[in-house]
């Protein structure tokens, strides 16, 4: 069937057809992964890509949106080695491991199963999913090392390699990655569920293929992309010509205390948009560079919060120009670590763009999220068990103001759907005991429509003895208020020992802190930025603010102009 031959309705159904594959491979993983970060956290991901070149086809609506972009360039990856490792063949049953972050990765916990989807005999299109392994090796317990320099520091790094050969498991390979990583008898639970994930895809795809034909389906994904960059192409044209510059800054490195900064530069003229971050901050000694793959898709998915009923696909990043930004933290190239990238630059990042298009689409825009994802590991051996663990958790904070209501209190990164698995169940997991778990009241950014609260919660180890490492940022500056809008909160921590109170040196970034039995390990998240003049809010909305703790009297009278001592006090 042509395209011009595909009636609306057909290519709605078969549109949907293929995010439900993606989305029952979603439901597959979750479901049996062993890991809570995976199980309840959902850090995953799962699609179709192009058979010839990899760019995306769909992706599930429970994946991640940072890995909307990097999955179809490790799928690039993956195709351009079966090419010169395998004389391009590949055969039914393959899957390809790979989480080498220079080969269209984000860092290394992020691990990526590649499978060739074949109908009947010919080579169709990809699947490929994204699991977030809890360790990978490296220098840390959960791999977030603060103070990493070279990548070899954050884990055991695979090139696109045959994990799994016509559907058996090469038995060698999981030795070798089994010897290098910690908790390994955890490990083959969740290889097996991101496996498993993929099957299903084969399964549901050949299904939906066997009921519309391999000529409709085609036709429909070559309609999809098409009409995915028009509809991007239309909503760029709405946004006056100009150019528009927006910054942010990541804390530090982790091991030079001193500030990145991210200067965006957006060029808008007809239907597109180039990006152009070369003023940024050169490549940095610690691990906030950030692969090539993560700093494109960070730009794409910010773009798609900006633009949400644009669909997902390939065809949705055409009308948007990147330079690469060379040369800058942004790009970064073996062996510069890499471990924050993707949990917190990208969001830097993502920043900077809403920064910048504030000032020509405001109505659409909002102030700057929390946008950090509070990376926390705890790693030890649990003396009760008799085993060890890794304790990996992030967390949410507030969302920014925008045009007619409030930020959102304790939502997720930008840069995902996640969410931090319940307390209930690390509590099962871990020899911890979570004390806290409450609203970072104040946090939010004072407005006309204030920014969202973080949280603040506080975990006691109860038996033995671990080390802890965060990697997390908007310790130094908080979220960006727009249109007069102030700053959220900071991110703060703070880690009670016997021998006193230790803080950070980085403020957000720092590892290998031992703790025994009794310390407690304190988090206080970012509220989003404010957006409006604060002496234009509402003085009803104020005394409910009050009312309901958010703010104490004193944060209200310095903050917020209309709160008269009536309100206030």
């Amino acid at each position: 069937m042509s395209t011009a031959a595909l009636d609306p309705v057909t290519l709605t159904v078969v549109q949907n057809g293929l995010i439900q594959v993606c989305n029952e491979m979603d439901l597959a993983f979750v479901r049996s992964a062993f890991s809570p970060v995976i199980s309840e956290g959902m850090d995953r991901s799962d699609g179709i890509y192009d058979a010839r070149d990899g760019a995306l086809i769909a992706q599930g609506e429970l994946g991640l949106p940072v890995f909307v972009g990097t999955m179809q360039f490790s799928t690039a990856a993956v195709i351009e080695r079966v090419k010169t490792h395998y004389d391009g063949k590949v055969d039914p049953g393959d899957v390809f491991i790979v989480n080498d972050p220079y080969l269209g990765g984000t860092h290394l916990m992020d691990v990526r199963f590649v499978k060739p989807f074949f109908y009947r005999g010919q080579l169709f299109a990809w699947l490929a999913n994204t699991g977030h392994w809890p360790d990978v090796g490296g220098m840390v317990p959960g791999g977030f090392s603060a103070s990493a320099t070279e990548v070899e520091q954050e884990g055991l790094r695979l090139p696109p390699v045959k994990f799994f050969k016509k559907g058996e498991m090469d038995r060698e390979i999981l030795a070798i990655i089994l010897s290098n990583i910690r908790i390994a008898d955890q490990r083959i639970g969740d290889i097996k569920a991101q496996a498993a994930a993929l099957d299903t895809g084969e399964r549901r795809l050949t299904a939906l293929i066997d009921r519309y034909g391999a000529s409709t389906v085609r036709s429909a994904i070559a309609e999809m992309r098409a009409r995915a960059a028009k509809l991007m192409r239309a909503r760029i044209a709405a946004i006056p010509d100009g150019i528009y510059q927006g910054t942010s800054v990541v804390d530090s490195d982790g091991v030079v205390d001193e500030p990145l900064t991210i200067r965006m530069r957006i060029d808008k003229k007809g239907e597109e948009l180039t990006f152009d971050m070369s003023g940024s901050s050169p490549p940095c000694r610690g691990p906030m560079n950030s692969v090539i793959a993560t700093t494109r898709s960070a730009i794409y998915l910010a773009i798609k919060h900006v633009f949400p009923d644009v669909p997902i696909n390939a065809g949705t990043f055409e009308p948007l120009r990147i330079v690469d930004p060379d040369g800058t933290f942004l790009y970064a190239r073996y062996p510069r670590p890499v471990s924050g990238c993707a949990a917190e630059v990208s969001q830097r990042i993502a920043e900077a763009v809403f920064a910048a298009l504030t000032q020509a689409i405001p109505d659409l825009l909002f102030a700057a999220p929390a946008g950090t994802s509070g990376n926390l590991g705890v790693g030890g051996i649990d003396p009760a068990r008799g085993r060890p663990y890794i304790m990996y958790l992030f967390t949410g904070g507030g969302y920014g103001g925008f045009r007619g209501g409030d930020g959102l209190s304790n939502g997720c990164s930008t840069i995902g759907i996640s969410k931090m698995p319940p307390v209930e169940v690390l509590e099962q997991y871990y020899p911890v005991r979570f004390e806290e778990f409450s609203l970072n009241e104040g946090s939010g950014g004072a407005g006309r429509w204030r920014g969202g609260f973080g949280i603040t919660y506080a975990i006691r180890l109860v038996r033995g003895e671990a080390r802890v490492s965060m990697v997390m940022d908007h310790g130094r500056t908080g979220p960006q208020g727009v249109l007069g809008g102030a700053d959220g909160g900071v991110n703060r921590v703070e880690i009670a020992r016997a021998d006193g109170v230790y803080r950070p040196p980085h403020l957000s970034k720092d590892q290998d802190i031992g703790i025994g039995v009794g310390d407690v390990v304190r988090v206080s998240t970012p509220g989003g930025g404010g957006y409006g003049d604060p002496a234009q809010r509402d003085p009803a909305a104020i005394a409910r603010d009050r009312a309901r703790g958010y703010y104490s009297a004193d944060q209200l009278a310095a903050r917020f102009p209309a709160a008269t001592p009536r309100t206030a006090s």
